[in-house]
Protein backbone atom coordinates (compact mmCIF):
# COMPACT_ATOMS: atom_id res chain seq x y z
CA UNK A 1 0.00 0.00 0.00
CA UNK A 2 1.50 3.45 -0.76
CA UNK A 3 1.20 6.47 1.63
CA UNK A 4 -1.65 8.04 -0.46
CA UNK A 5 -3.92 5.27 -0.04
CA UNK A 6 -3.58 4.72 3.90
CA UNK A 7 -3.24 8.48 4.02
CA UNK A 8 -5.97 9.03 1.62
CA UNK A 9 -6.30 13.51 0.41
CA UNK A 10 -9.62 13.66 2.09
CA UNK A 11 -8.21 12.43 5.31
CA UNK A 12 -4.93 14.58 5.17
CA UNK A 13 -7.57 17.48 4.63
CA UNK A 14 -9.44 16.93 7.44
CA UNK A 15 -6.22 16.09 10.09
CA UNK A 16 -4.95 19.29 8.11
CA UNK A 17 -7.99 21.65 8.64
CA UNK A 18 -8.06 20.78 12.26
CA UNK A 19 -4.53 21.46 13.27
CA UNK A 20 -4.68 25.57 13.92
CA UNK A 21 -7.91 24.93 16.03
CA UNK A 22 -5.89 22.29 18.08
CA UNK A 23 -2.51 24.71 18.25
CA UNK A 24 -4.92 27.43 19.33
CA UNK A 25 -6.23 25.84 22.36
CA UNK A 26 -3.40 23.80 22.97
CA UNK A 27 -5.79 20.92 23.11
CA UNK A 28 -5.48 17.34 22.60
CA UNK A 29 -5.70 16.23 18.40
CA UNK A 30 -8.62 13.72 19.81
CA UNK A 31 -10.26 14.12 16.67
CA UNK A 32 -7.13 12.93 14.48
CA UNK A 33 -6.49 10.33 16.34
CA UNK A 34 -9.84 8.58 16.42
CA UNK A 35 -9.65 9.01 12.87
CA UNK A 36 -5.88 7.44 12.28
CA UNK A 37 -6.77 4.51 14.64
CA UNK A 38 -9.90 3.28 12.08
CA UNK A 39 -7.87 4.08 9.13
CA UNK A 40 -5.23 1.49 10.61
CA UNK A 41 -2.46 4.09 11.05
CA UNK A 42 -1.91 2.60 14.31
CA UNK A 43 -1.18 -0.39 12.90
CA UNK A 44 1.18 -0.18 10.66
CA UNK A 45 3.74 -2.12 11.99
CA UNK A 46 1.36 -5.14 13.24
CA UNK A 47 1.62 -7.90 11.35
CA UNK A 48 -1.26 -9.13 8.59
CA UNK A 49 -2.18 -11.74 9.98
CA UNK A 50 -2.75 -9.70 13.87
CA UNK A 51 -4.71 -7.15 12.03
CA UNK A 52 -2.01 -5.09 11.10
CA UNK A 53 -0.68 -3.62 7.49
CA UNK A 54 2.88 -5.62 8.32
CA UNK A 55 5.28 -2.72 6.64
CA UNK A 56 8.48 -1.79 8.15
CA UNK A 57 10.50 1.69 9.38
CA UNK A 58 10.72 2.67 5.42
CA UNK A 59 7.52 2.36 4.78
CA UNK A 60 6.37 4.05 7.88
CA UNK A 61 9.23 7.02 7.25
CA UNK A 62 6.97 7.55 4.44
CA UNK A 63 3.75 7.41 6.11
CA UNK A 64 4.90 9.86 8.88
CA UNK A 65 6.69 12.35 6.53
CA UNK A 66 2.96 12.76 5.00
CA UNK A 67 1.27 13.00 7.83
CA UNK A 68 3.35 15.86 9.00
CA UNK A 69 2.64 17.83 5.79
CA UNK A 70 -0.70 18.37 7.71
CA UNK A 71 -0.01 18.17 11.25
CA UNK A 72 3.15 18.30 12.70
CA UNK A 73 2.14 18.01 16.09
CA UNK A 74 -0.02 15.12 15.11
CA UNK A 75 2.34 12.93 13.95
CA UNK A 76 4.78 14.05 16.16
CA UNK A 77 2.72 12.40 19.56
CA UNK A 78 1.67 9.38 17.15
CA UNK A 79 5.47 8.48 16.46
CA UNK A 80 5.53 7.64 20.24
CA UNK A 81 3.25 4.94 19.34
CA UNK A 82 4.76 4.20 16.21
CA UNK A 83 8.49 4.01 18.17
CA UNK A 84 7.02 0.83 20.29
CA UNK A 85 5.37 -0.67 17.97
CA UNK A 86 8.67 0.00 15.65
CA UNK A 87 11.11 -1.65 18.03
CA UNK A 88 9.00 -4.25 18.67
CA UNK A 89 9.03 -5.16 14.56
CA UNK A 90 12.55 -4.43 14.50
CA UNK A 91 13.31 -6.94 17.33
CA UNK A 92 11.36 -9.37 16.46
CA UNK A 93 12.95 -9.48 12.48
CA UNK A 94 16.17 -10.10 14.45
CA UNK A 95 14.78 -13.07 15.87
CA UNK A 96 13.63 -11.37 19.77
CA UNK A 97 9.96 -11.68 20.58
CA UNK A 98 10.41 -9.91 24.08
CA UNK A 99 8.07 -7.06 22.30
CA UNK A 100 5.54 -9.47 20.58
CA UNK A 101 3.02 -8.61 23.17
CA UNK A 102 3.35 -4.82 21.97
CA UNK A 103 2.49 -6.12 18.44
CA UNK A 104 -0.79 -8.56 19.22
CA UNK A 105 -2.27 -5.40 21.27
CA UNK A 106 -1.61 -2.55 19.25
CA UNK A 107 -3.55 -4.91 16.67
CA UNK A 108 -6.08 -4.56 19.64
CA UNK A 109 -6.39 -1.27 19.22
CA UNK A 110 -4.20 -0.44 22.80
CA UNK A 111 -1.87 2.85 22.40
CA UNK A 112 1.50 3.28 23.28
CA UNK A 113 3.46 5.54 24.70
CA UNK A 114 6.85 6.64 25.31
CA UNK A 115 8.11 7.27 29.15
CA UNK A 116 11.45 7.62 29.20
CA UNK A 117 12.91 11.45 28.89
CA UNK A 118 13.88 12.35 32.40
CA UNK A 119 14.86 16.23 32.80
CA UNK A 120 18.62 16.48 33.04
CA UNK A 121 19.15 13.16 32.22
CA UNK A 122 22.11 13.39 29.66
CA UNK A 123 22.26 9.65 29.72
CA UNK A 124 19.24 8.87 28.25
CA UNK A 125 18.67 5.29 27.78
CA UNK A 126 22.02 4.54 29.72
CA UNK A 127 20.88 5.78 33.22
CA UNK A 128 17.78 6.54 35.04
CA UNK A 129 16.74 8.91 38.12
CA UNK A 130 13.80 6.79 38.11
CA UNK A 131 13.55 4.53 40.89
CA UNK A 132 12.80 0.80 40.13
CA UNK A 133 12.32 -0.79 43.24
CA UNK A 134 11.95 -4.95 43.26
CA UNK A 135 8.92 -6.09 45.25
CA UNK A 136 9.73 -9.51 45.68
CA UNK A 137 7.41 -11.48 43.33
CA UNK A 138 8.98 -10.20 40.06
CA UNK A 139 7.42 -6.94 39.62
CA UNK A 140 8.81 -3.54 40.75
CA UNK A 141 7.36 -0.14 41.81
CA UNK A 142 8.46 2.81 39.60
CA UNK A 143 9.06 6.38 40.91
CA UNK A 144 9.97 9.42 39.43
CA UNK A 145 8.83 12.42 36.50
CA UNK A 146 8.73 11.34 33.16
CA UNK A 147 9.37 14.61 30.95
CA UNK A 148 7.88 14.91 27.72
CA UNK A 149 5.25 12.22 27.31
CA UNK A 150 3.49 12.27 24.14
CA UNK A 151 0.65 11.14 23.85
CA UNK A 152 -0.05 11.96 27.50
CA UNK A 153 -4.48 12.04 27.15
CA UNK A 154 -4.45 9.17 24.67
CA UNK A 155 -2.49 6.54 25.66
CA UNK A 156 -3.46 3.36 26.91
CA UNK A 157 0.03 1.61 27.26
CA UNK A 158 3.25 3.69 28.42
CA UNK A 159 6.78 2.50 28.31
CA UNK A 160 8.47 3.44 31.57
CA UNK A 161 12.30 2.53 33.00
CA UNK A 162 13.97 3.34 35.98
CA UNK A 163 16.97 2.28 38.07
CA UNK A 164 17.58 -0.43 40.58
CA UNK A 165 20.25 0.76 42.34
CA UNK A 166 21.38 -1.84 44.74
CA UNK A 167 21.36 -4.67 41.86
CA UNK A 168 24.38 -6.09 40.21
CA UNK A 169 26.38 -5.90 43.29
CA UNK A 170 25.54 -2.28 43.67
CA UNK A 171 26.33 -1.27 40.27
CA UNK A 172 22.80 -0.88 39.20
CA UNK A 173 20.32 -2.25 36.85
CA UNK A 174 17.96 -0.24 34.64
CA UNK A 175 14.43 -2.19 34.51
CA UNK A 176 12.01 -1.52 31.40
CA UNK A 177 8.81 -2.33 31.71
CA UNK A 178 5.14 -1.14 30.63
CA UNK A 179 1.53 0.49 32.94
CA UNK A 180 -1.45 0.32 32.05
CA UNK A 181 -3.77 3.39 31.99
CA UNK A 182 -5.55 1.42 34.87
CA UNK A 183 -2.33 1.20 36.99
CA UNK A 184 -2.07 2.81 40.38
CA UNK A 185 0.47 5.54 41.05
CA UNK A 186 0.31 7.34 37.83
CA UNK A 187 -0.36 11.08 37.46
CA UNK A 188 -0.60 13.28 34.06
CA UNK A 189 0.33 16.86 34.67
CA UNK A 190 -1.53 19.59 32.79
CA UNK A 191 2.05 21.57 32.10
CA UNK A 192 2.37 21.74 28.42
CA UNK A 193 1.88 25.45 26.82
CA UNK A 194 4.49 25.79 24.45
CA UNK A 195 5.71 27.25 21.92
CA UNK A 196 4.89 24.95 18.94
CA UNK A 197 3.83 21.18 18.60
CA UNK A 198 0.93 22.11 21.06
CA UNK A 199 -1.22 19.09 20.43
CA UNK A 200 1.20 16.99 20.98
CA UNK A 201 0.05 17.44 24.79
CA UNK A 202 3.44 16.14 25.80
CA UNK A 203 2.91 16.28 29.23
CA UNK A 204 5.34 15.22 32.67
CA UNK A 205 3.87 12.06 33.72
CA UNK A 206 4.66 11.45 37.52
CA UNK A 207 5.33 8.07 38.83
CA UNK A 208 4.32 8.00 42.73
CA UNK A 209 5.09 3.42 43.26
CA UNK A 210 3.13 2.45 39.80
CA UNK A 211 3.92 -1.45 40.04
CA UNK A 212 5.20 -3.33 36.81
CA UNK A 213 4.08 -7.01 37.05
CA UNK A 214 6.99 -9.35 35.97
CA UNK A 215 5.23 -9.84 32.71
CA UNK A 216 5.31 -6.64 31.62
CA UNK A 217 8.83 -6.30 32.68
CA UNK A 218 10.87 -7.15 29.16
CA UNK A 219 14.67 -5.75 30.00
CA UNK A 220 17.04 -5.58 32.45
CA UNK A 221 20.23 -3.95 31.34
CA UNK A 222 23.38 -2.74 33.19
CA UNK A 223 23.71 1.03 33.70
CA UNK A 224 25.95 2.51 30.86
CA UNK A 225 26.38 2.17 27.39
CA UNK A 226 25.86 -1.36 26.18
CA UNK A 227 24.98 -3.39 22.97
CA UNK A 228 21.90 -4.53 23.39
CA UNK A 229 19.57 -4.91 20.40
CA UNK A 230 17.19 -3.20 22.60
CA UNK A 231 19.01 0.19 22.52
CA UNK A 232 19.89 -0.43 18.90
CA UNK A 233 15.87 -0.88 18.02
CA UNK A 234 14.99 2.07 20.33
CA UNK A 235 17.45 4.53 18.56
CA UNK A 236 16.53 3.19 15.19
CA UNK A 237 12.63 4.23 15.19
CA UNK A 238 13.04 7.17 17.58
CA UNK A 239 15.85 9.07 15.66
CA UNK A 240 14.73 7.92 12.18
CA UNK A 241 11.36 8.79 12.55
CA UNK A 242 11.53 11.91 13.71
CA UNK A 243 13.56 12.38 11.25
CA UNK A 244 10.61 11.55 9.08
CA UNK A 245 8.06 14.08 10.60
CA UNK A 246 10.54 17.21 10.78
CA UNK A 247 11.43 16.09 6.82
CA UNK A 248 7.40 16.35 6.46
CA UNK A 249 7.45 19.85 7.92
CA UNK A 250 10.28 21.46 5.45
CA UNK A 251 8.15 19.72 2.55
CA UNK A 252 5.00 21.34 3.81
CA UNK A 253 6.88 25.16 3.83
CA UNK A 254 8.74 24.72 0.51
CA UNK A 255 5.37 23.87 -0.83
CA UNK A 256 3.91 26.61 0.82
CA UNK A 257 6.85 28.85 -0.70
CA UNK A 258 6.30 27.15 -4.20
CA UNK A 259 2.50 28.75 -3.46
CA UNK A 260 3.48 32.29 -2.42
CA UNK A 261 6.45 33.17 -5.24
CA UNK A 262 3.70 31.81 -7.59
CA UNK A 263 0.81 34.26 -6.44
CA UNK A 264 2.68 37.43 -5.12
CA UNK A 265 3.48 39.98 -7.46
CA UNK A 266 6.07 42.64 -6.91
CA UNK A 267 5.58 46.42 -8.83
CA UNK A 268 9.48 46.22 -8.98
CA UNK A 269 9.17 43.53 -11.69
CA UNK A 270 5.58 45.43 -13.03
CA UNK A 271 3.28 43.63 -11.37
CA UNK A 272 4.69 39.84 -12.33
CA UNK A 273 4.80 37.32 -9.79
CA UNK A 274 8.14 37.08 -7.30
CA UNK A 275 8.28 33.40 -9.45
CA UNK A 276 10.46 35.87 -11.56
CA UNK A 277 12.67 37.66 -9.02
CA UNK A 278 15.99 36.22 -9.35
CA UNK A 279 16.43 36.45 -5.70
CA UNK A 280 13.48 34.84 -4.74
CA UNK A 281 14.39 32.17 -7.17
CA UNK A 282 17.51 31.73 -5.63
CA UNK A 283 16.17 31.12 -2.30
CA UNK A 284 13.51 28.01 -4.26
CA UNK A 285 16.47 26.77 -5.35
CA UNK A 286 18.11 26.48 -2.05
CA UNK A 287 15.09 24.62 -0.37
CA UNK A 288 14.72 22.61 -3.43
CA UNK A 289 18.30 21.32 -3.09
CA UNK A 290 17.71 21.21 0.59
CA UNK A 291 15.12 18.37 0.20
CA UNK A 292 16.88 16.89 -2.55
CA UNK A 293 19.51 15.72 0.16
CA UNK A 294 17.64 14.79 3.46
CA UNK A 295 14.86 12.33 1.69
CA UNK A 296 17.13 10.15 0.05
CA UNK A 297 19.37 9.91 3.34
CA UNK A 298 15.98 9.14 5.50
CA UNK A 299 14.97 6.54 2.78
CA UNK A 300 18.17 4.78 2.46
CA UNK A 301 18.71 4.43 6.44
CA UNK A 302 15.49 3.17 7.43
CA UNK A 303 15.33 0.71 4.44
CA UNK A 304 19.19 -0.22 5.79
CA UNK A 305 17.03 -1.46 9.15
CA UNK A 306 14.24 -3.17 7.41
CA UNK A 307 17.14 -5.58 5.35
CA UNK A 308 19.08 -6.21 8.53
CA UNK A 309 22.25 -3.75 7.22
CA UNK A 310 25.00 -4.27 9.35
CA UNK A 311 27.04 -1.15 10.00
CA UNK A 312 28.44 -2.15 13.07
CA UNK A 313 30.08 0.82 15.17
CA UNK A 314 28.65 3.39 12.70
CA UNK A 315 24.42 2.67 13.17
CA UNK A 316 24.55 5.02 15.42
CA UNK A 317 26.88 8.07 14.01
CA UNK A 318 24.36 7.24 10.91
CA UNK A 319 21.27 7.54 13.03
CA UNK A 320 22.06 10.49 15.05
CA UNK A 321 23.47 11.97 11.82
CA UNK A 322 19.96 11.54 10.25
CA UNK A 323 17.88 13.40 13.23
CA UNK A 324 20.29 15.95 13.50
CA UNK A 325 20.58 16.70 9.84
CA UNK A 326 16.45 16.41 9.57
CA UNK A 327 15.64 18.89 12.10
CA UNK A 328 18.31 21.58 11.11
CA UNK A 329 17.98 21.02 7.38
CA UNK A 330 13.36 21.88 8.08
CA UNK A 331 14.12 24.74 10.33
CA UNK A 332 16.71 26.10 7.42
CA UNK A 333 13.76 25.85 4.44
CA UNK A 334 11.02 26.48 7.00
CA UNK A 335 13.20 30.02 7.02
CA UNK A 336 13.42 30.10 3.89
CA UNK A 337 9.55 29.59 3.26
CA UNK A 338 9.04 32.39 5.21
CA UNK A 339 11.13 34.65 4.06
CA UNK A 340 9.71 33.62 0.33
CA UNK A 341 6.22 34.29 1.75
CA UNK A 342 6.95 38.20 3.39
CA UNK A 343 5.48 39.66 6.01
CA UNK A 344 1.87 37.55 5.68
CA UNK A 345 3.71 34.65 7.20
CA UNK A 346 4.99 36.58 10.41
CA UNK A 347 0.94 36.70 11.68
CA UNK A 348 -0.86 34.92 13.93
CA UNK A 349 -2.71 31.94 12.38
CA UNK A 350 -0.79 31.70 9.00
CA UNK A 351 0.39 28.33 8.76
CA UNK A 352 4.04 29.52 8.02
CA UNK A 353 3.84 30.82 11.41
CA UNK A 354 2.59 27.64 13.15
CA UNK A 355 5.71 25.47 11.17
CA UNK A 356 8.28 28.29 12.04
CA UNK A 357 7.23 27.62 15.93
CA UNK A 358 6.93 24.20 15.61
CA UNK A 359 9.96 23.13 13.35
CA UNK A 360 11.67 24.56 16.45
CA UNK A 361 11.17 21.50 18.84
CA UNK A 362 13.30 19.63 16.60
CA UNK A 363 16.29 21.00 18.51
CA UNK A 364 15.23 19.63 21.96
CA UNK A 365 14.84 15.67 20.97
CA UNK A 366 17.45 13.56 21.77
CA UNK A 367 19.91 13.06 20.25
CA UNK A 368 20.59 17.13 20.56
CA UNK A 369 23.27 18.24 18.49
CA UNK A 370 25.71 18.08 20.84
CA UNK A 371 25.21 14.50 21.91
CA UNK A 372 25.13 13.65 18.11
CA UNK A 373 28.82 15.32 17.20
CA UNK A 374 30.05 13.40 19.86
CA UNK A 375 28.58 10.05 19.15
CA UNK A 376 30.00 10.51 15.49
CA UNK A 377 33.69 11.95 16.60
CA UNK A 378 33.57 8.99 18.95
CA UNK A 379 33.01 6.65 15.93
CA UNK A 380 35.63 8.23 13.79
CA UNK A 381 38.32 9.12 16.12
CA UNK A 382 38.12 6.92 18.97
CA UNK A 383 36.89 8.35 22.86
CA UNK A 384 38.46 11.32 24.36
CA UNK A 385 41.13 10.47 26.41
CA UNK A 386 40.90 11.85 29.98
Amino acid sequence: MTPEEILPDDLMERIRGRAAGYDQDNSFFHEDLAELAAAGYLKVFVPVPDGGLGLGLEAAAALQRRLATAAPATALAVNMHLVWTGVAHVLAARGDDSLGFVLKEAGQGEVFAFGISEAGNDSMLFDSGTTATPEGDGSYSFTGRKIFTSLSLGWTRLGIFGKDAAARNGDGELVFGFIGRETPGHETLTDWNTLGMRASQSNTTLLQGAVVPPERIFRKLPVGPNQDPLVFAIFACFETLLAAVYTGIGERAFTLALEAAKHRTSAKYGGRSYAQDPDIRWKIAEAAMAMDGIQPQLASVARDVDALVDHGPQWFPKLVGLKVRATENARAVVDIAVRVSGGSSYFRGSELERLYRDVLAGIFHPSNEESAHSTVANAWLGPLEM
